[in-house]
């Protein structure tokens, strides 16, 4: 199966990831699209899910939990997000107050959690990198959220132009706690201006992958192991929707590549 994801956008609920996908043990993709004041209704099942507004306000409900007037950014690059937990086993509905454009993030859980918001006050802002290397990192559901999800770690990365992150390079596809955890990711882009791109590094320290893959607007990455950077064109941000689940529960221990420790 290719890394890469790319999917034509259309109207409503659609898989950019499948959970038969034979990467990924742990990690779905979906995405929903809808025009002012239509509804999508759907079923979390075996997965606790994520609804991060990428643009656009709605409505969701779920179970006896109903929050009016979420989202207020235009896209991506205006501003933190508002995210939605649903746990597994649950039912929801998102109503769009206007055009609204939906990341539906799933991990695989046996634990039913209370649903929740993630307003934009309650998004974690960090400063991460120097010099081309330099991110602005927004954590959604991360490790402050221990208790409140089984799995899920959700976030959003902001490149600038020209600029790498996920750097120096780092992975988590190996359970040796405390060093590193054994994770899945995958990654959703957008890019300002659209036409533009970014390129995906994919490798692993004995040469079995690697690989460099030019992502688009509205592509995805499949990262299920080896050390992931990211990079920009001049002119151009990159954003990516990013988030992991998997075997070591909640922790998020990354390993640096040891080659290039020495920019930390």
């Amino acid at each position: 199966m290719n890394r890469l994801i790319k999917i034509k956008e259309s109207e409503g609920y659609q898989d950019l990831l499948k959970k038969d996908n034979n990467l990924l043990d742990y990690l779905a993709l979906g995405k929903i699209h809808l025009k002012s004041e239509r509804t999508y209704t759907g079923k979390t099942d075996d997965y606790e899910v994520v609804l991060v507004i990428m643009s656009g306000t709605v409505s969701v409900l779920c179970e006896k939990n109903s929050w009016k007037g979420l989202g207020k950014r235009k896209n991506v690059f205006d501003g933190k997000a508002t995210a939605v937990y649903i746990p597994c086993q649950s039912e929801y509905k998102v109503i769009a107050d206007s055009v609204a454009e939906i990341a539906v993030c799933k991990a695989k859980a046996e634990e039913k959690h209370e649903p929740f918001v993630v307003t934009p006050d309650k998004v974690t802002v960090n400063h991460r990198g120097e010099k081309t290397w330099k991110r602005e990192v927004h954590d959604i559901i991360a490790e402050d959220h221990n208790g409140d999800a089984q799995r899920i770690i959700v976030g959003e990365t902001y490149n600038l132009p020209g600029s790498w992150s996920s750097y120096p390079p780092h992975k988590h596809d190996r359970a040796n706690l405390p060093e590193e955890a054994k994770l899945e990711e995958i990654y959703h882009y957008q890019i300002e201006p659209t036409k533009g791109f970014g390129i995906q590094i994919l490798y692993t320290q004995n040469n079995s992958i690697k690989e460099a893959h030019i992502v688009e607007h509205g592509d995805s990455f499949v990262i299920d192991r080896g050390y992931h950077p990211v990079g920009g064109l001049g002119g151009y941000k990159i954003y990516y929707l990013w988030f992991l689940g998997g075997e070591t529960g909640r922790t998020l221990k990354p390993y640096n590549d040891p080659t290039h420790q020495w920019l930390i």
